[in-house]
């Protein structure tokens, strides 16, 4: 058998996601599963779509107990944000944990201090493996924080265009659409079928969703050693689509034109744009350029770890577009933890997981 697994927090979708991609890993052993509010239930019961796997067939939820998550080689925790900094310090100093939640992406208090109700509880390894250096840093780490799902889409969008100079990190707008499963199992009116069906809707305008510090942080050029220092300003608004899953970031940066403009035209060229975007990504397992003139689209990348990407130059706005398609549950959550573990386990990166989409 290979390394075993316990998950905390299994009962979510999330947690059911990643349930899915381990019953048929080759290489982990799933452990210990836990979740407070259906401890004591079967695992199927809950997840019905997991039905007939020979480990999670008899398998029951326990408590959230630290001693019964330490029977595992590594732990997920895909709890509610503010409730895995507090399990993490019961845990025993050997074992690996990968946080699908919000508690140790930011390495800055205040930022955390003013978008979490709940205590700072500080910052672990950034698990975007596609972002320069993370790889190294993942496989040498024990704890490593994974992405939130709009700031995965966001970050990969726009991190190689700062990277090379060719966008003004100070001027980025993105708006992105979701779907209902990224806000996820618990009982809200507003996510009612009768509410979302036929309706998009946006909601925390103004800056205050709590990944917006998130993406500021991870495509600052000067943070990644890219380019001179720069602010780094996001406008970001997120938007509720009648979808059970899915991402659409659409991205936007004001061209640093004096870098990009072609000899003999004055307007900004989609050209160098591509070429970033393509040296960032070419080789990647789950990260895709797409040719020119196809656009992501979220259908295509259901039930897959991976992020459609395309970009053009608006001359009329002087803007970069880019626009970055992916599963929210998968690369956005449960796929991307499983590509971490690989990674701090020494097993192949993309094991146990498809770059390829569910379509119809």
């Amino acid at each position: 058998m290979g390394a075993r697994v316990a998950v905390a927090g299994a009962s979510g979708y999330a947690g059911g996601e990643l349930l899915r991609l381990l019953a048929g890993h080759p290489d982990l052993e799933i452990g210990p599963l836990a979740a407070n509010s259906s401890a004591g239930t079967p695992v199927t019961a809950v997840h019905p779509q997991l039905t007939g796997h020979p480990v999670l067939a008899d398998a029951v939820f326990s408590a959230t107990d630290p001693e019964i998550l330490a029977d595992a080689d590594l732990l997920f925790t895909a709890l509610p944000h503010g409730e895995s900094g507090p399990l993490a310090a019961r845990l025993p100093g050997h074992l690996k944990v990968i946080d699908l939640g919000a508690d140790f992406r930011l390495a800055d208090a205040g930022k955390w201090a003013q978008y979490y109700p709940t205590p700072y509880a500080g910052q672990w390894a950034y698990g975007l493996p596609e972002l320069p250096g993370a790889r190294e840093a993942i496989r040498t780490a024990a704890t490593v924080a994974a992405p939130g799902c709009y700031a995965t889409a966001s970050i990969l969008a726009l991190a190689p265009l700062l990277a090379a100079g060719l966008a003004d990190p100070a001027d980025i707008v993105i708006v992105a659409a979701s779907g209902t499963s990224g806000a996820g199992r618990s009982l809200r009116s507003d996510l009612l079928a009768t509410e979302i069906i036929g309706s998009m809707s946006a909601y925390q305008v103004g800056g205050t969703h709590r990944h917006t510090p998130e993406i500021e942080q991870n495509i600052d050029p000067e943070r990644a050693g890219f380019h001179p220092p720069a602010p780094v300003s996001v406008s970001f608004t997120p938007t509720l689509a009648p979808m059970a899953r899915g991402i659409l970031a659409t991205c936007t940066a004001r061209i640093s034109s004096a870098r990009i403009a072609e000899p003999g035209r004055s307007d900004p060229a989609t050209g160098p744009l591509r070429d970033a975007l393509r040296a960032a990504y070419d080789g990647e397992p789950f990260v895709h350029v797409l040719p020119e003139g196809r656009w992501p689209a979220t259908g295509a990348t259901l039930g897959s770890n991976a992020a459609h990407l395309q970009v053009a130059a608006d001359p009329h706005a002087g803007r970069a577009v880019v626009v970055c398609a992916l599963d929210n549950l998968v690369k956005g959550a449960a796929g991307q933890a499983v590509q971490i573990a690989n990674l701090m386990l020494g097993l192949p990166e993309a094991a146990g997981l498809t770059a390829h989409g569910v379509s119809p």
